[in-house]
């Protein structure tokens, strides 16, 4: 009789524990069925990786409202890992966001739980499904224009990438292109501390944007940053150049370049970038000079900005000296030789028709300035044919010395190669 009681109270017992094994089996399965898909997720077997994780997340909400293991560190662990990859692999923003709020709350808990540091591998894995959800809903923000929304993803995916040079990036040029620049200075300032590959082009971008701020200090410091880093870059060199114009510091950086050529007097490079600075400087006189009415003060401007086109021009020759086929030096030569051709020339065109005597003169002296630009602009298109910058330097030339049919025989050309 003891007996019976005795197997009668064994059998009331494992029938009483029974369900809790059986959550216990719910959370193996969705444990099991998480591994699965994980594994699954590098074949292109969609079919069977979106059953493997329909059939982890079913297993999980019921493992995750049993009192014997919804408490349990492994359940909120597997339950932010399977709810943020179902989160990841969902397009639809309607029903990715409350999968990816879910992941974020059980993420959180799982995170104060493992104290043993035991469910870590689920845990990553969640905050990596989590990143890449918002930077896939990133992309087509982007896609769709809507870039302050990209914006906003891209940044949010670094709380749980921190230091992904391509969200920041992303984040960076969103954020520009929605005109939110404050935010744009702000991700490529972090991208510069990483180990970005191009960090050439972001000093570039972040100059533009301090510009865009008006902020002429800073842009004016990462360009001087950036060519410290990189010297060799002529876009950044002319970035300087451009900076220092919009703040009145170009002798700063002329008096850089000058003193470098002292002790590097073979360096070509150095001698193109004097020569960039010089025809920048007299670039910025068209601007004045289109707004200067009395002729004392206007003759002075047009001298001052014909001084630095010669003192661009000596600068490039003595940079073709040293290299004869250096393409860059040859077309700007070409352009800061012709470029007082043309003021000569279009100042003709505006004297009235009773100073025939004057317009003669100033004509005369335009054909005199075009074909001294000649060589240049005829050797630019010799060293780099298929260049159509040298080309339409050279159209301009046939067109001031009133050479219609060389100008549309090249022009054709020009056409040509704007086809390929």
């Amino acid at each position: 009789m003891k007996i019976k009681n005795l197997f009668a109270s064994a059998g009331l017992a494992f029938f009483l524990v029974a369900p809790a094994f059986a959550q216990k089996g719910e959370l193996s399965t969705a444990k099991s069925s998480f591994d699965t898909y994980d594994g699954l997720r590098a074949t292109n077997n969609a079919a069977l990786v979106k059953q493997s994780l329909t059939k982890a997340k079913a297993a999980i909400d019921k493992a995750a409202v049993h009192e014997k293991t919804s408490a349990l560190p492994e359940t909120y662990a597997l339950k932010a890992a399977i709810y943020a990859h179902s989160a990841m692999q969902d397009s639809v923003e309607s029903t990715s966001a409350p999968l990816f709020t879910a992941a974020e709350e059980a993420l959180v808990k799982g995170k104060e739980l493992d104290v043993k540091k035991e469910n870590e591998k689920y845990l990553s894995s969640a905050e990596s499904a989590l990143a890449q959800s918002k930077l896939n809903f990133g992309v087509s923000y982007y896609k769709a224009n809507k870039f302050d929304d990209a914006y906003k993803a891209f940044d949010y995916s670094q709380k749980y990438a921190k230091g992904d040079t391509s969200a920041i990036y992303f984040a960076g040029i969103s954020a520009g292109a929605a005109k939110n620049y404050p935010a744009a200075i702000e991700q490529y300032k972090k991208l510069l501390a990483t180990n970005f590959s191009e960090k050439d082009k972001i000093y570039l971008d972040l100059s533009s944007l301090y510009l865009s701020v008006k902020d002429t200090v800073n842009a004016m410091n990462i360009a001087a940053e950036a060519v410290q880093k990189y010297p060799a870059d002529a876009e950044l060199r002319k970035r300087e150049i451009e900076v220092s114009l919009q703040s009145g510091k170009v002798d700063q950086v002329l008096s850089k370049i000058l003193s470098a050529i002292e002790k590097d007097p073979k360096n070509k490079t150095l001698y193109y970038y004097a020569g960039i600075t010089y025809s920048q400087i007299a670039d910025g006189f068209t601007p004045k000079i289109s707004k200067t009415k009395d002729a004392t003060a206007l003759a002075a401007l047009h001298k001052e900005k014909e001084s630095n086109f010669v003192k661009a021009a000596d600068m490039f020759k003595k940079a073709v000296e040293i290299d004869p086929a250096y393409f860059d030096a040859i077309l700007n030569l070409g352009y800061v030789t012709l470029n007082p051709a043309i003021d000569t020339y279009n100042a003709a065109q505006q004297l009235p028709a009773t100073k025939q005597k004057e317009y003669d003169a100033a004509l005369a002296k335009s054909k005199t300035q075009f074909e001294a630009a000649r060589p240049y602009l005829e050797k630019a298109t010799e060293v780099q044919p298929n260049n159509v910058d040298a080309w339409s330097n050279l159209k301009t030339y046939y067109i001031g010395t009133q050479n219609t049919a060389k100008a549309n025989e090249v022009q054709k050309k020009i056409d040509e190669l704007s086809k390929k």
